[in-house]
């Protein structure tokens, strides 16, 4: 009975003697939020090998702090040259466990970031779930840059990507994702786009990738055509004007809206040719013209319309992308299915790609009409 007292005795010293060590570690940590990559000039006073400029962020955990955030830059010749320089910038040991955003400026990423994101992979602290996005300029001018009616810039930025993700506006790019789609031959990685606008920051659109490089973008009015034909999402909203402007004006704005995606491959020998099916269901909130939504017969004629719109915006979305040589949706690992290793393995995918016939069909559906079924 005596040896159970002293054990638990010791039990309660060791443990309060962990919990006085802990606070204090923790008082000496920087636990980097937010970090921004740049490619820098000789105009910058940089040295002639340095040619990464890299900003950290790093949030205080005081909350009576007047400023809420340290922000240190340093330059290298790479990531862990750079992050050397930071940590002798602050009296804070830096770590990486709770990195949640990695902005790349679109100079940089034009370049191409996989040397990048190479090294944040073989970082055992660094989690796969870390965001990737790309800056319209610089990412260091985003990232050091104070919002007044946000105070810690990078929370705000995560948190705009997490609200925007879920309605669909842009995709939710973590490492894990840029990582699998580089390495599959058949398809290409794409990653949120951001730009300042004065007082506050703008989704700027959804950066296309060619492996590793930064190609081209898509604008942000047309990031939901993007999303009804990469399919799959349960959850987003549209406002589509029918109207060309000649005529009266004909506007609709789509709620809870939802899409399924299937690919079929025609002829899957060269010259490829498929087919992209799209169904979209959504309520009608908001529309401005001469139907009736409530009324079934002027409610397929206004799916029709929208279903010839989404149609034509979504043919020409894939046209610019094989224009540009970049399979964001995926057309790849469909017509690798249809092939043997051997066959995939010799042919040129990418001039292929360019050449293939790509149809899409997209079929609207209205679900309701407000409350109205």
């Amino acid at each position: 009975m005596l040896r159970k007292r002293i054990s638990w005795l010791l039990g309660i010293i060791v443990l309060a003697g962990c919990s006085t060590s802990d606070q204090r570690i923790l008082e000496e940590l920087g636990f980097t939020h937010t970090t921004s990559y740049d490619l820098i000039s000789q105009e910058e006073g940089a040295s002639e090998d340095e040619k990464l400029k890299i900003t950290i962020s790093i949030p205080k955990a005081d909350p009576d702090a007047e400023d809420k955030r340290e922000v240190l830059t340093a330059t290298g010749r790479t990531s862990k040259e750079a992050r050397i320089q930071l940590s002798k910038m602050t009296n804070r040991t830096l770590v990486s466990g709770q990195l949640r955003n990695i902005l790349y400026g679109s100079e940089l990423a034009r370049a191409g970031i996989w040397e990048h994101i190479d090294t944040l992979i073989r970082d055992p602290s660094i989690g796969q779930r870390v965001k990737i996005t790309l800056v319209d300029g610089s990412a260091h001018d985003l990232l050091a840059k104070e919002y007044p009616d946000h105070p810690i810039t990078g929370v705000y930025i995560a948190q705009m990507l997490d609200k925007e993700a879920k309605y669909q506006t842009v995709p939710d790019t973590n490492l894990y994702h840029f990582v699998r789609d580089y390495f599959d031959d058949g398809i290409d990685p794409v990653a949120p786009v951001m730009k300042d606008h004065g007082d506050h920051v703008d989704i700027s659109g959804i950066g296309l990738f060619q492996d590793d490089r930064y190609v081209t973008k898509i604008a942000t009015q047309q990031t939901m055509i993007f999303a009804l034909l990469r399919g799959g999402f349960k959850q987003g909203e549209i406002s589509i004007q029918l109207d060309d402007g000649s005529e009266g004006r004909e506007f609709v704005f789509f709620s809870s809206l939802s899409s399924k995606r299937k690919v079929k491959v025609l002829n899957p020998k060269p010259p490829f040719s498929v087919e992209i099916h799209v169904t979209a269901r959504a309520s009608v909130l908001e529309y401005i013209g001469d139907l009736k939504p409530s009324e079934v017969p002027d409610q397929e004629k206004l799916e029709r319309k929208i279903s010839d719109y989404l149609q034509q915006e979504a043919q020409k979305m894939v046209e610019m992308m094989q224009k540009h040589q970049v399979d964001s949706l995926g057309i790849g690992k469909d017509i690798r299915n249809h092939m043997s290793f051997k066959e995939w393995s010799e042919l040129d995918w990418r001039e292929a790609y360019a050449q293939m016939e790509i149809r899409c069909n997209v079929q609207a559906e209205i679900k309701d009409y407000g409350k109205f079924q």
